[in-house]
Formats: structure tokens, C-alpha cells, sequence
């Protein structure tokens, strides 16, 4: 049995997340994590709030509040969404914390007792009107790479390329808009050059990265790597450990990418088995899977494994790194201040989470950029959810209520129809399983989709409400073949759907799926005489107005959503 260690990217806790985010990272991982357990795998998922960094001091600022009264808050709050999604980590903690910052010190100077990182002097860009140096996203400008005239002095979220705050043409202060000064400060570098050699094989020769990801990486690499500062002249965020640095603190994205690792250590800290941390991250067979959109790309694929190699500790490199594409919002960018997108509080004040998981498993943008309309998203909850599951599997179930005394009937008379169907009930499980295993998690839905469809056409076909008045034997084998596909149904949506799995198994007199029962989904294990319950309809239609009346919806739920939200959040 491999070990899985399933890593969300960390979202940044000054804001909400929005169903973007959802699908690139904290949800995609849910439903990858829930089928490997339900596998029988040995699996942890980690991940948190990233509270340090310029982000975070640029929100508290304009919100004239110390980033920790912030971060605490969001925090807190973005912990409860997370759980109303029906996202189940095994640990997601925060940065600011203990573990955490204990960790990445050590691990710092393990690189620089390394020879790999050492101080020298900089210039960078000096506000005079607020008294700081600009980094990251304390300094906007345009990108000297693709002309977008609001990249950060980080990264360009247009292009991807990550920056220097000195190449930014035009910089201003995020703060008061000034243009800025240059001054010298003494920065801790990482020689990131000296790993190039070793990544760059590495790279080649992985077995598993998807196409986006090595292509990126591999062309990244081959032009060249720049020694990149570890260091920030920030306040927020972890004391550097180095000789000499005193008031100065690790530069976020090196620290967050340290956390898919010190999370896993605090959980296995928090059960008291400490030791066991180093079965999952000391092992050169566990396999780490990383969830991120694909502006993340390069701190996970390259960044984060050149550290792993610096430090000369025997972590696993990353074994598999699922990138999405960019969720668009009717074909535009996700926007707070211009109010596009829908936000993850705001979308359960529309309807249930798993109507959601449902839905943005079958947007998912694994191929090329997707955009979320509300005409599609009408169309996956009517159509998919509710007519080609949910009423499949009230059909059945009623059915049975009704005509067979709350029994599961059979065995009858057997005909090639049954056996057709229980063979493709078993293909496109088989097929479920291994799209999960490729982690194309929207093709995984297809395979459920097309099960449910054949149940259906098979139902029609059979019309077992005339069986039931000429040819009772043959009504029972049908309906048994039925409740066999209504019960496969119910397990493989077990990881996308909770929930209504739940719901579906427990009308069925059925426990929820466990570890190890995946791999039996396909298999026709119901038998005659097992009692059902009273089915009441897993979901429901979306009413013939949604589509005119959808905005007004947005609105209201925005409104209830901004008066749950942290009072300085809104």
C-alpha cells in the first residue's frame, strides 16, 4: 500500500475564497483524498490559512487593524466554510503557529549550513511618504514580460512570471500610489542555480507530471535560474534564522510551501505520535500529490523541490502536481471590487454544497481555461444531478417502497438486458476508478454520469410497472438489477457528493461507504429481501425563473453572506 500525502495550496486568509479557488485547490484535493481513502489508501490531507507576507500586512493596514486580529478572524471563519463544503482535512492549521515556525527555521538553516543561501546587498524600491521598503505586493507596476499593468512586485497573475519588484515598469506604492525611491538593504539569498542541474534531471525524467506542468517547468528551467531572496523587510511573518538577520523574515512563498510538510508533522504531534511523521515525509515511496491553479506552477514544480534538494533532508519530491486551469466567472477574471464571481459563503446561501461540488467537479478546467455561467450551472443541476441521478434513483427506490413492500425483490427471472447492465455497471466503475487515479476528476463524473444514464434507459426499456401486472419473476429481476446500479451509483458518488451518498445509502438501510469499499462499487452486492426506507427525493429542480432571477439571488446571498462575515470583512 503506497502512502499519499494530498496537499491544497494554501489560500491566502485575508480574503474569502471563491468558487475559483474552491476548484483549483480545497475542493479538487476533498474529493482526490476522499477516493484514495475510500480505496483503502493510507492518505493525510494538509493544508491552512497563509497568514504572513506583504498580502496580509497590505489588508490590515487598509483596514487599520494588526494583521494577526485579521488573520485570527479570517481564520476562524474560513475554517467553518471550509467544513460547510464538506472538506475534510486531516489537519489544516495556520502559519502562525509554533509547529510551523519552528520548522521552517530549521529547515532554513539546513540550506544555508548548506553553503545554498548567503546575504548580500540590494537595491530595491523605497517608499519615502510611508517609510518601507516595497516588496511583493506592497508595489505595483507594469510587467516588463506581457505589458499587464497591474502586476505585482512578486508575479504577474496575467502571465505567470514571477518577478524582481526592480523589473516593474512604471512602480507605484500600493499604499499612497508614489513612485517609489531605490535604497540599498541586505537580503539572504538562495542559490538556486546550484540545484539547477539536479532539478532539471529530475524534471526530465518524472514519470507523472501532466503536460502543463512539465512543459512549464522544463522551458523555465533550460532558460536559466536566478538566485531568488528568502528574506523580506516585513514585519508580519517568521523571524529569519540566519546569522546577521535580525528584523528581517522568510519571504512567504518559501515559508508556505514548508508548510505541506510541518502540517503533517503538527498532525501527527497533535494524535502524540510524533514519530510517525517521518513514515509519510522521510519515506522515498510516499507520494505527494499538490492541488494549485496554474499560476502556482513554478513554487510548487520547481521552487519547492530545489529547496528539498538544498536542504539535503530526504523528503519525497513531488510526486504528482494537479494544476487547473483558470475558472473564469462568465468569461471574466474573479473580481471582489468589481462584485464578479460568486464567493464560497455566498454560494450556501444558494444551495447545498454538494449541489456545488457536483457542479464546479463538472466545470473543473483541467484542459484549458473554463468559464462558470449560471446557464451551464442550470443546466448540470437540472439535467446531470436531478434527472439523470437523483430521479434515477428515486424511481428505483419508490418503486420498490411501493410494489415490493419495502423490499429489495428478486431473485426472478434473469434475462441478457440484466446481465448487460450489471456488466456496464462494473465498466464504468472500473472507468470511475481509474479517471480518479489519473486525477481527471471532471472525466470521473462522466463515467457516474453515463451509469446513471443507462439505469435509466434500462428502466424505460423494461417498464417494470407493467411487469409487475403481466410478468411479476421478470419485475423483480429488473427491479433488482436496478437497486444494484442505484447502490454503485451511490458509492462512487461517495467522494464528490457525500452527502447525498450518505442520503442514497441510508434510505437503502446501508452504511456509508468505508476504506476499501471503492474498489467493490461496480459489483451487484444488494440481495432480495434487504429492507429499504421511504425515499424522499435526493434533490431538487432548479425552478423554470432561476436563470431571470439569478442575480437578485447573487445579491441576497451576498448580503447574508457580508453580515457572517468577520465585522472588519465585508
Amino acid at each position: 500500500m503506497a502512502r499519499y500525502v494530498v496537499c491544497s495550496a494554501w489560500p491566502y486568509v485575508n480574503n474569502v475564497p471563491h468558487i475559483g479557488n474552491l476548484v483549483g485547490s480545497l475542493l479538487s484535493g476533498d474529493v482526490y483524498q476522499r477516493f484514495l481513502k475510500l480505496m483503502g489508501e493510507d492518505a493525510v490531507y494538509v493544508s491552512g490559512s497563509d497568514e504572513h507576507g506583504s498580502p496580509i500586512e497590505v489588508e490590515a493596514r487598509k483596514l487599520g487593524i494588526e494583521p494577526k486580529e485579521l488573520t485570527d478572524a479570517m481564520h476562524d471563519y474560513v475554517s467553518r466554510l471550509i467544513r460547510e463544503w464538506g472538506i475534510e482535512f486531516d489537519n489544516y492549521t495556520r502559519t502562525h503557529n509554533p509547529t510551523h515556525i519552528r520548522f521552517v527555521q530549521e529547515f532554513m538553516m539546513s540550506i544555508y549550513n548548506n553553503g545554498l543561501i548567503e546575504p548580500r546587498d540590494e537595491v530595491l524600491p523605497y517608499c519615502e511618504n510611508d517609510k518601507m521598503f516595497l516588496a511583493d505586493r506592497f508595489i505595483e507596476g507594469t510587467c516588463p514580460y506581457c505589458g499587464y499593468e497591474r502586476a505585482r512586485g512578486d508575479q504577474c497573475e496575467n502571465c505567470g512570471r514571477l518577478l524582481h519588484p526592480t523589473e516593474l515598469k512604471n512602480p507605484r506604492c500600493v499604499f499612497c500610489g508614489a513612485t517609489p525611491v531605490y535604497k540599498k538593504t541586505r537580503h539572504w539569498f538562495f542559490k538556486l542555480p546550484q540545484v539547477r542541474d539536479r532539478l532539471l534531471t529530475w524534471l526530465e525524467k518524472h514519470p507523472n507530471f501532466p503536460d502543463n506542468v512539465r512543459n512549464y517547468s522544463l522551458n523555465w528551467v533550460r532558460e536559466g535560474l536566478k538566485e531568488r531572496s528568502v528574506t523580506r523587510d516585513n514585519k508580519w511573518g517568521i523571524p529569519a534564522p540566519f546569522p546577521g538577520a535580525e528584523g528581517k523574515t522568510i519571504y512567504v512563498w518559501f515559508e508556505a510551501l514548508l508548510g505541506y510538510i510541518s502540517a503533517t508533522l503538527e498532525l501527527f504531534e497533535k494524535r502524540g505520535e510524533p514519530e510517525r511523521f517521518k513514515e509519510y515525509w522521510h519515506r522515498g515511496d510516499t507520494r505527494t500529490v499538490f492541488f494549485i491553479g496554474k499560476d502556482n506552477i513554478p513554487f510548487h514544480s520547481i521552487i519547492f523541490p530545489s529547496m528539498i534538494i538544498a536542504s539535503g533532508r530526504d523528503h519525497p519530491l513531488p510526486w504528482q502536481i494537479s494544476s487547473t486551469e483558470y475558472l473564469l466567472f462568465q468569461e471574466e477574471k474573479f473580481s471582489k471590487s468589481r462584485g464578479i464571481g460568486v464567493w464560497a459563503d455566498e454560494a450556501l446561501e444558494i444551495l447545498p454544497a454538494d449541489y456545488w461540488r457536483f457542479a464546479l467537479m463538472r466545470m473543473r478546467p483541467e484542459a484549458k481555461d473554463t468559464s462558470f455561467t449560471w446557464k451551464e450551472f442550470y443546466r448540470i443541476v437540472n439535467n446531470e444531478l436531478n434527472d439523470d441521478i437523483g430521479n434515477y434513483v428515486h424511481r428505483v427506490l419508490s418503486f420498490i417502497h411501493k410494489r415490493f413492500n419495502a423490499q429489495i425483490p428478486g431473485p426472478g427471472e434473469e434475462d441478457e438486458d440484466d446481465k448487460r447492465l450489471l456488466a456496464a455497471m462494473r465498466e464504468q466503475a472500473e472507468k470511475t476508478i481509474r479517471a480518479f487515479q489519473a486525477i481527471r476528476l471532471k472525466q470521473a463524473t462522466e463515467h457516474i454520469l453515463e451509469l446513471a444514464r443507462k439505469g435509466n434507459q434500462y428502466l424505460n426499456a423494461q417498464a417494470p410497472w407493467d411487469l409487475v401486472k403481466s410478468n411479476p419473476p421478470r419485475a423483480e429481476a429488473v427491479m433488482l438489477t436496478a437497486a444494484q446500479v442505484v447502490r454503485s451509483l451511490a458509492v462512487l458518488l461517495a467522494p464528490i457528493t457525500p452527502k447525498a451518498s450518505e442520503a442514497i445509502l441510508d434510505t437503502m438501510n446501508l452504511p456509508p461507504p468505508k476504506p476499501g469499499d471503492y474498489p467493490m462499487a461496480g459489483e451487484p452486492l444488494l440481495e432480495p429481501g434487504h429492507p429499504i426506507k421511504k425515499p424522499q427525493p435526493i434533490f431538487r429542480k432548479l425552478p423554470p425563473e432561476f436563470l431571470e432571477k439569478v442575480e437578485e439571488m447573487v445579491e441576497e446571498a451576498r448580503r447574508k453572506a457580508r453580515a457572517k462575515r468577520p465585522p472588519f470583512k465585508r
